[in-house]
């Protein structure tokens, strides 16, 4: 038995005066209290209960054990009720882990939004463009995009995150506009140098049919808003994330190329340190965060 539970026994034996009663409660055979108790008595070195036919009474240490070991008892009630209320609110600090450019123009406002519903929640917010392993950084929740690899991590499936094709109108006018992705290989690429391929990018025709294309160009960056920027400069075609392009497309600093053909797109997932056991304050933003990414969800 266990010290706590060995606390307790000791305490009902007490409150009871009897051995029967206290086993009955604990849910444990009377033999069983007693070798315990007998054992506690050993551990301490001290006669705590006068046993007789008239039932069981506390010795002078027995009572003072007894009594620190009520206050300990309703510590631990309290510790336990507190665990039990921060279970069922929104409430603490919850360590989020994203990747630079979702993170500012994406996650800023969703956590802002949330935090007005949810006063009682403190955000620890970190930006970086690579997996930060959890466990060890102590981060309650990451956003990940592409498929997730097998592991011991929690996860729910957010959406889906699109890619587009973008030109500036400059850059066009100079250069002509793509008809088809194997134009391509005549144009200024910039390069994303994390994930489409690289120097290759993928497509998929109005028909089903894949098709890989090879550029190049003056730029290449592990930065989205690096290549965005080059983009509306007129540097060369980009591809980037629909949330990262909107407002430039919106504003028309950039346009959308090749509508009929369609880049592979990402799985957005929220991840955390285990499937069980999962923390209220990460249930409740995930559950929100999964109502926000339906069709066309970055132009909102």
């Amino acid at each position: 038995m266990d010290t706590v539970t060995g606390i307790r026994l000791f305490i009902r034996v007490v409150e009871t005066g009897s051995f029967s009663k206290a086993s009955a409660d604990m849910g444990i055979t009377q033999p069983t209290a007693t070798k315990h108790v007998a054992a506690l008595e050993k551990r301490l070195g001290a006669r705590l209960l006068h046993r007789s036919t008239r039932g069981v009474t506390p010795t002078e240490v027995g009572a003072a054990y007894y009594d620190k070991c009520k206050s300990i008892a309703r510590q631990l009630e309290d510790a336990d009720n507190l665990a039990a209320l921060m279970q069922s609110r929104v409430t603490g600090t919850l360590r989020i882990s994203t990747s630079v450019a979702f993170g500012r123009r994406v996650l800023v406002p969703l956590v802002l939004r949330f935090m007005q519903q949810h006063p009682e929640l403190q955000i620890d917010l970190s930006f970086e463009d690579r997996y930060v392993n959890l466990v060890e950084q102590g981060i309650d929740l990451a956003l990940r995009m592409g498929r997730l690899a097998d592991s011991s991590l929690g996860s729910r499936y957010l959406g889906v995150n699109h890619w587009v094709l973008v030109g500036a109108p400059a850059y066009l006018r100079e250069h002509g506009t793509p008809l088809q992705p194997a134009d391509l290989a005549q144009h200024s690429a910039l390069i994303y140098s994390t994930v489409q391929g690289d120097d290759v990018w993928h497509f998929t025709g109005p028909d089903g049919g894949a098709l890989a294309v090879g550029v190049h160009g003056p730029l290449r960056s592990n930065n989205l808003s690096a290549l965005l920027a080059a983009a509306r400069a007129g540097l060369g075609l980009a591809v980037l994330p629909r949330y990262v392009a909107h407002d430039s497309i919106r504003s028309g600093t950039v346009l959308p190329l090749l509508p009929g053909w369609a880049l592979p797109s990402q799985e957005m997932h929220a991840v955390y340190p285990s499937p069980r056991l999962v923390p209220t304050k990460v249930t409740g933003f995930v559950d929100w965060l999964q109502g926000q990414f339906g069709d066309d969800w970055w132009a909102r």
